[in-house]
């Protein structure tokens, strides 16, 4: 074999092996996840998706938005899941957290005592833990406190209710889903904004019906509390062809406040695309689904 030929045959060689290590590095690094953003786990931040926070021996869920930069301040919301659930459902769920992290907001999802929640007596504890969850992710993220959203599904949404209620003060809005407390209650505190859905067939937490068949009672601690005068019926919409609501919103109140309420003839469920629905309108942007 000639001297150019032995050269030609260790360049071959060579290339033959750095293209065979390149391939060992690709197949030695784990794939990254759909959901995985690499700026997501914050330095000394360990939970994260289906990793719960430890706090005061309880625990909540934590999901980032999307292509978040680690660094710009995060509106929130904070979720209270369903009965016999726990934060770890939020936090996956495609009506839930597909919701926020397509709209660059911070999911935050408690998990209660037993799988349920104590809103029933005006006990302060599933209140005071929600305002811990928010204290200590605030340790964690960078939190925008003008856009603080409080949400829940089911019981979950009745102690969305409950925590605006006792601790509503600097909330800018109540997003809540086929749950409320009685109508009777005095609440101390309130949102900014509320924004609730139900279903007129709901038999699981029932439709709260009013007096003389009123469709509009289910906000009706809202509507005195903010001093609300006649509301306004801007005609139905929908995102699917099966969810269609029809709104009523109270925008003459006399505390500056605002009551919005979602009507659809089914039953008891997370409407598809209502709260992403919701969030593109309280952060100004323009409604989109999913």
């Amino acid at each position: 074999m000639s001297c150019d030929s032995r050269i030609i045959l260790d360049k071959t060689n060579l290339m033959m092996m750095r293209v065979f290590l390149l391939l060992l590095a690709v197949l030695a690094t784990p794939a990254l996840s759909q959901d995985t953003n690499p700026n997501s786990i914050l330095p000394g931040n360990p939970c994260h998706g289906q990793t719960p926070c430890a706090l005061d021996g309880r625990t909540y869920h934590v999901k980032e938005p999307d292509g978040w930069d680690g660094v710009t301040p995060l509106p929130v919301m904070l979720h209270f899941h369903g009965w016999a659930r726990t934060g770890a459902v939020p936090v996956y769920h495609g009506r839930i957290s597909g919701a926020t992290r397509r709209r660059g907001v911070l999911l935050l999802a408690p998990t209660g005592v037993r799988k349920t929640w104590d809103f029933w007596s005006g006990g302060m504890r599933d209140v005071d833990f929600g305002q811990a969850v928010l204290e200590d992710a605030a340790k964690r993220y960078p939190i925008d406190r003008s856009r603080i959203f409080v949400s829940g599904y089911s019981f979950g949404s009745a102690m969305a209710w409950r925590y605006v209620c006792n601790n509503g003060d600097g909330v800018a809005a109540l997003i809540a889903v086929a749950g409320t407390l009685d109508q009777g209650e005095t609440c101390a505190q309130g949102p900014a904004e509320v924004r609730h859905v139900h279903g007129l067939r709901d038999n699981v937490m029932d439709f709260p019906m009013g007096p003389g068949g009123d469709v509009l009672f289910p906000v009706a601690l809202w509507r005195e509390k903010f001093g609300c005068g006649q509301d306004e019926t801007p005609g139905d919409w929908s995102v699917t062809n099966n969810d269609l609501f029809t709104r009523h919103i109270w925008r003459d109140c006399t505390t500056g406040g605002r009551v919005t309420l979602d009507l659809h003839a089914r039953g008891h469920f997370i409407p598809r695309g209502w709260i992403g629905r919701q969030l593109d309108e309280l952060l100004g942007r323009p409604p989109r689904y999913p």
